[in-house]
C-alpha cells in the first residue's frame, strides 16, 4: 500500500482449509478507491466466483473490515461477512458488530478469504497475522455460550452452534457469543468447509491521516446523535434498544400478525420495551467503538431480543409470553441461528397446520429445528411451504423470510423488499425512516410516488455504511456529508458525499450483477400475493388495503430505469462499464 493511503492496512489474507495454506495479498489501491472497504471489497473478491453452490470447497468465505474500522470514528466497530446464501441462492452479506472487525484491523488485515475444505473440523486462530490451524473435533455440536468460555483470552471471534452443523438453512454465524451475522445461513458456509471458529487479536493501531480532522468529525457526528430522538431520546434505540420501534410499528398497524394475516396485535402494549426493561432491568451495551449502546443485557448476561425477535415472537407466532420470546432469543443464539427465519417458518407452519403455537411448543420446534430433529422446517419458510403444497404461507421474497415490517402500511419498503438483493430484508433500504420515523424528511407512506428513486438512493448509502463501516442507526442523525469528512480525514482521500455514493452504486451494481448470474430477474424481485389481494387491519382512523399491483409494478419498472438496469431488471453492459465492472449479459 503507498503511504499517501491510511485507514486500510493493504493486507488481505487467504486461507485455504483445503491445503492449510495461508497467502498475504495486497489489493491494488485503486480497488480501495472504488468500494473502499466492508461490503464494497467482500463483493470484489466474491463476484469471481458468485456462480459456485454454497458447499462448493471453491466458493470463499469474505470477512472484510472497512477504512473507519478500528478508528474512532463512532459506530466504526463493524464489518461485512459475504458469501452465496445457503437459503436463497442469492449473494449472502451481514454487517455484524461486537469487536472481531476491530480485532482485525489491529492485527493488520483489511479481511480474509477462506476458501477450501478441512478434511476434519477445524478452528482458525489469528494473532498479529500469524495463522494457526487448530483440531476442533472435540467441539462438535457445542453451543455458542459454551464455546465462548473455550475461546475465552484468544481475543474475538466468529462460530458457528450445532444449527449449522445439522444443516439448518439459517444458521448464523455467531461473533462474540451475543452478536449476529444473520439472515440467509452464512453459518452453513462454516460449516460446509469444517470450520467451527474463528479468533483473531492482535496488537497494532490503525494509521490515520488527519487525527484533528478525525476529531472534529467525530465531534460533529456525536453532537447529531445527542439530538436525535430516535437515537438519544427518553424513548429511544439507547434507552429502551430497537424495541423502543415494538409500539410505534403496532400503531401504525404494521405489525406483522398471525403470520402477516393481520397487522395489528392486540397485545402489544403488554409486551413493548418499556415490559422487557422493567422486568429483565437490563444495562446498556454494544459494539466496540460504539457510543449508542442498543444492545440490552441482564446482569446476569441474559440478552434482550432485538425488535425483529420481539414483533416475530410475539405478535407474528401469537404468543404473549415475555419470557418465551426471552428464552428463543437465546436458544437461537447459542444453537446459532437466525431469530427472524425462525420465528417466521414456526408462523408459516403453524398457517399450514392449523396448530396453535403455545410457549412450550415454539421452544420445543426451535431446539427440534436446530439440533437436527426436524429436517423439514429447518429448510426454512419457503421451502417447507412449497413442500408441504401451500407456497402462499411462506412469507418471503427471494427465499428470504421477510423482517417486521408490513410493507401494506409503506409502499416504499414494498419496493425495498422486492430490489433487496438478499431477499426480504430491511436493511438494504429503509424507507420506514421517512415513511415512518420522518427523518431526514417525511414522505407519504401510502403512495409510490417518488419512491423509485429514494429506494435506489437508499441502497447506495446503505451499500457505504456497510463499506466504510458504520452502522445504519447513526445515520437517523448523521448523512454522508459527515462521514465523508470522516472518511477523508483518516485516509487521506479528499471524498465528498457525492463521491461517496457513486462508490455505493458501484458496488450495489455488483450484487446486482452477480445475482444476474445465478438467474435472478424480475420475477424474483416481487413479493407474496398475499400482500396485493388481502387487506390489513384497519383502526383508529388508519386503512391498511391490499397493496395496488399496477402502482407496484410500475415503482419498480421506474426503479429499474433509474438503477440502470433492462425491463427484466437484468444489468446492462453500458452501465456496467460507466461503474467500472464487467457484464456480458
Amino acid at each position: 500500500m503507498p503511504t499517501p493511503y491510511f485507514g486500510w492496512t493493504g493486507k488481505v489474507l487467504r486461507i485455504d482449509l483445503s491445503s492449510r495454506e495461508a497467502t498475504l495479498i495486497s489489493p491494488e489501491i485503486e480497488v480501495y478507491r472504488a468500494v473502499l472497504g466492508g461490503k464494497g471489497l467482500a463483493g470484489h473478491h466474491l463476484r469471481p466466483f458468485a456462480n459456485k453452490n454454497w458447499d462448493d470447497p471453491e466458493l470463499p468465505l469474505c470477512l472484510f473490515t472497512g477504512p473507519l474500522t478500528g478508528t474512532l470514528s463512532p459506530t466504526s466497530g463493524r464489518m461485512t461477512i459475504m458469501s452465496r446464501s445457503p437459503l436463497t441462492g442469492t449473494i449472502g452479506d451481514a454487517s455484524v458488530g461486537g469487536g472481531l472487525g476491530t480485532r482485525m484491523k489491529q492485527a493488520g488485515l483489511d479481511g480474509l478469504v477462506i476458501t477450501g475444505k478441512s478434511a476434519a473440523q477445524k478452528g482458525i486462530e489469528i494473532v498479529d497475522g500469524r495463522v494457526q490451524f487448530c483440531d476442533a473435533g472435540a467441539l462438535t455440536g457445542m453451543g455458542v455460550h459454551q464455546l465462548a468460555s473455550r475461546l475465552a483470552g484468544k481475543g474475538s471471534f466468529a462460530a458457528i452452534g450445532p444449527a449449522a452443523e445439522n444443516r439448518v438453512a439459517f444458521a448464523n454465524i455467531m461473533v462474540d457469543e451475543h452478536f449476529a451475522a444473520g439472515r440467509g445461513g452464512l453459518g452453513l458456509i462454516f460449516a460446509a468447509k469444517n470450520l467451527k471458529y474463528l479468533t483473531i487479536k492482535g496488537s497494532g493501531r490503525v494509521a490515520v491521516h488527519d487525527p484533528k480532522a478525525l476529531g472534529a468529525a467525530r465531534e460533529d457526528i456525536l453532537r447529531l446523535t445527542m439530538a436525535s430522538p430516535v437515537l438519544s431520546g427518553e424513548h429511544g434505540f439507547s434507552c429502551y434498544g430497537t424495541g423502543s420501534l415494538y409500539d410505534l410499528m403496532d400503531s401504525r398497524r404494521m405489525m406483522p400478525t398471525d403470520n402477516f394475516r393481520k397487522t395489528h396485535f392486540d397485545q402489544a402494549s403488554s409486551l413493548n420495551a418499556f415490559a422487557f426493561k422493567e422486568k429483565y432491568l437490563p444495562r446498556k451495551t454494544g459494539c466496540k467503538g460504539c457510543h449508542i449502546l442498543c444492545k440490552k443485557i441482564t446482569r446476569g448476561g441474559v440478552v434482550m431480543p432485538e425488535y425483529e425477535t420481539m414483533s416475530h415472537f410475539t405478535a407474528l407466532c401469537g404468543n404473549t409470553d415475555l419470557d418465551t420470546v426471552v428464552a428463543a432469543n437465546a436458544l437461537c443464539n447459542d444453537l446459532g441461528m437466525d431469530t427472524i427465519s425462525a420465528a417466521s417458518t414456526l408462523a408459516c407452519h403453524a398457517e399450514i397446520s392449523g396448530e396453535r403455537l403455545s410457549k412450550e411448543t415454539i421452544l420445543a420446534l426451535i431446539k427440534a429445528i436446530g439440533r437436527g430433529e426436524n429436517p423439514e422446517l429447518a429448510q426454512g419458510a419457503a421451502q417447507y411451504a412449497k413442500g408441504r403444497n401451500h407456497g402462499e404461507a411462506a412469507m418471503s421474497v427471494k427465499g428470504l423470510e421477510l423482517p417486521a415490517y408490513d410493507p401494506r402500511g409503506a409502499y416504499g419498503m414494498s419496493l425495498a423488499y422486492a430490489t433487496s438483493t438478499r431477499g426480504g430484508c430491511h436493511l438494504r433500504a429503509y424507507p420506514i425512516s421517512h415513511e415512518i420515523l420522518r427523518k431526514p424528511v417525511a414522505t407519504d407512506r401510502f403512495t409510490y410516488s417518488g419512491k423509485a428513486r429514494i429506494v435506489k438512493i437508499a441502497e447506495d448509502v446503505n451499500a457505504v455504511i456497510d463499506s466504510l463501516t458504520a452502522c445504519k442507526f447513526i445515520f437517523l442523525a448523521a448523512g454522508l456529508e459527515e462521514y465523508a469528512k470522516a472518511f477523508s480525514a483518516v485516509t487521506g482521500l479528499p471524498y465528498g458525499a457525492q463521491d461517496l455514493l457513486e462508490c455505493g452504486e458501484r458496488i450495489y451494481y455488483n450484487e446486482r450483477i452477480m445475482n444476474a448470474v445465478n438467474g435472478f430477474c424480475d420475477r424474483d424481485d416481487d413479493l407474496p400475493a398475499r400482500f396485493f389481494i388481502e387487506d390489513g387491519s384497519h383502526g383508529e382512523g388508519i386503512e391498511i388495503r391490499a397493496l395496488p399491483r399496477e402502482e407496484f409494478l410500475a415503482a419498480r419498472a421506474a426503479y429499474y430505469r433509474i438503477r440502470g438496469l433492462s425491463p427484466q431488471g437484468l444489468p446492462l453492459a453500458e452501465k456496467a462499464k460507466e461503474l467500472g465492472l464487467t457484464w456480458n449479459g
